[in-house]
C-alpha cells in the first residue's frame, strides 16, 4: 500500500523540518515548500494527498491559495495553520475552501488526528457501491467528484462533497448529527461540533438558489434529511 503523500507549505524553516520528520515518522510521504506559488505548482505538477498550508506566506497567502484551488476545482483536503484564532478569521479559512483549521502553537498529536481524519474523508467516496447518486435535478458524481444541479455544474470543497455525499447516500431518511460527524470528519474529530451547521449552510447556499425547491431540511434536536421541500424564497 502506497504512503499518503503529504504537501506542507510554510516559510518557518524549522517547523516545516519539525513536521517533515514528524509526518515521516508517521508513514507519510512528505514533500515541502516555503510560499504559495511553490505550493500551486507542486499539486499541478504531482497532487498530493493532502495539504498542510500556513496562513501567512511570503508571495500568496494560504487563503489565496485555497481560493485558487478550489477556484479550479480541485477537491484536494487542505488543513490550514495560523496563528489567527478570531472567529472571523476561522470563517475567512472554511470560505476560502479549507476543511480544517488548526492554531499556532498546536500539538503534533492533534495535527496528526486532523490528518487522520482528513485522510478518512479522501478515501470515503472510492468504497461506494455506485458511482452517481440522484435526488430529483441533483446528481452527484462519486468517481469524477463532480456535482450538479439542474444541468448546472456546482463546485464543492472536498468537506461539502463529503458531507453531501453522505446526505445524498439515504435520501428522506433523517441522519443525525452525530453520525455525520463521524462520516465526514471521522469519529475522533476534536474540533467545534457546530462546523456541521457551518457545512450546511454552505451547501444551501451553493444547491438552493432562490426561486429553486430547498434539498437540505433540518429536523429539530435530531439532524438533517435529504428531500425536495418548498420553494426558497427570493430576496425581496
Amino acid at each position: 500500500m502506497e504512503a499518503t503523500t503529504v504537501l506542507l507549505a510554510d516559510d518557518d524553516a524549522r517547523l516545516r523540518q519539525f513536521l517533515e520528520l514528524e509526518l515521516s515518522e508517521e508513514g507519510y510521504a512528505v514533500r515541502s515548500c516555503g510560499d504559495g506559488i511553490g505550493a500551486l505548482t507542486q499539486i499541478r505538477q504531482e497532487p498530493p494527498d493532502l495539504l498542510v498550508l500556513d496562513w501567512m506566506l511570503p508571495d500568496l497567502s494560504g487563503v489565496e491559495v485555497c481560493q485558487r484551488l478550489r477556484s479550479t476545482g480541485v477537491n484536494l483536503p487542505v488543513l490550514m495553520l495560523t496563528g489567527r484564532d478570531a472567529v472571523k478569521d476561522r470563517v475567512e479559512a472554511l470560505d476560502a475552501g479549507a476543511d480544517d483549521y488548526l492554531v499556532k502553537p498546536f500539538s503534533i498529536e492533534e495535527l496528526l488526528a486532523r490528518l487522520r481524519a482528513l485522510g478518512r474523508r479522501g478515501t470515503g467516496a472510492a468504497n461506494a457501491p455506485q458511482d452517481l447518486l440522484e435526488l430529483d435535478d441533483l446528481q452527484l458524481n462519486l468517481a469524477s467528484h463532480e456535482v450538479n444541479r439542474g444541468g448546472v455544474a456546482v463546485h464543492l470543497s472536498h468537506t461539502e462533497f463529503q458531507l453531501l455525499r453522505c446526505l445524498m447516500s439515504e435520501p428522506g431518511r433523517v441522519q443525525n448529527r452525530q453520525s455525520l460527524l463521524d462520516a465526514v470528519w471521522g469519529s475522533n474529530f476534536v474540533g467545534d461540533a457546530n462546523v456541521l451547521d457551518v457545512y450546511v449552510r454552505y451547501l444551501r447556499r451553493k444547491l438552493e438558489p432562490p426561486g429553486q425547491p430547498t434539498l437540505i431540511q433540518t429536523v429539530r434536536g435530531v439532524g438533517f434529511l435529504l428531500k425536495a421541500g418548498p420553494l426558497k424564497e427570493t430576496a425581496p
